[in-house]
């Protein structure tokens, strides 16, 4: 939950610069299910030794999905909709499969350095898993912000260790379960969820003292957070 496992990243950014290397070997249309995912990083020696150091891991998402599995019964995309979407009226929100998106879904488009644009059908495992790749819109993601403040989702035991900054993770930051926290003298300033996938970002912000919410977002491959900054900028007069 804090990226401090030590566990192989099947996208590890130390080694490759482009997402989209993944699929050479892999056909991405084949990756549909949490278990699809494993061969990506199975075989791959520790990272580094469990608790040493904080580094963002898409494959301890995966584990973790694969633990909720477990002991639901029921898929990981199932029980976040059933458990989280539904709790939250988050009814535009789910995971779909790039190969039969519903109606009215953005497709996320990459630009070339030619100038020209081409979409990210191939670019993105065929249907998301635990680490990322749930399709939401702006107004769900306020909605999310308000069910888990309000303690909707979890009791406030459990809301609060979630929001704790459990680890730094650079300077003025550190990491909850699951969520970035800009600290400033070690107090909390506001917290983060985030996601970049090639032809897709976004950015939702919640601030701590005025409970402000603000979500970005794109589909294409960057520009929420320099939206988001400006709106920060703006809002905050600094």
């Amino acid at each position: 939950m804090t990226h401090t496992s030590g566990v192989a990243d099947y996208f590890d950014e130390d080694i490759m610069d482009n997402f989209e290397e993944l699929w050479v070997k892999t056909p991405m249309y084949h990756v549909r299910k949490l278990q699809d995912f494993l061969p990506l990083f199975k075989n791959e020696p520790m990272k580094f030794t469990p608790g040493s150091k904080f580094h963002y891991n898409n494959s301890g998402y995966i584990l973790l999905g694969l633990i909720v599995e477990q002991a639901s019964g029921i898929p990981f995309d199932q029980y976040v909709v059933e458990n989280i979407f539904k709790k939250a009226s988050m009814f535009d929100s789910g995971y779909f499969e790039m190969d039969a998106l519903p109606a009215r879904t953005a497709i996320g488009y990459i630009d070339s350095p030619d100038g020209s644009w081409r979409t990210n059908i191939y670019s993105l495992p065929a249907k998301g898993g635990s680490d990322g790749g749930a399709y939401v819109t702006a107004t769900d993601m306020v909605k999310l912000w308000d069910a888990l403040t309000s303690y909707q989702l979890l009791n406030e035991e459990l809301t609060d260790q979630l929001l704790y900054p459990h680890c730094e993770a650079g300077e003025d930051a550190a990491y909850g379960y699951g969520v970035w926290i800009k600290m400033h003298d070690k107090k909390v300033i506001k917290y983060v969820l985030m996601g970049y996938d090639p032809g897709v970002n976004f950015r939702a912000a919640f601030y701590k003292d005025t409970a402000l919410k603000i979500v970005v977002c794109s589909n294409q491959s960057d520009g929420a957070y320099e939206m988001i900054s400006a709106i920060e900028d703006e809002w905050f007069n600094v």
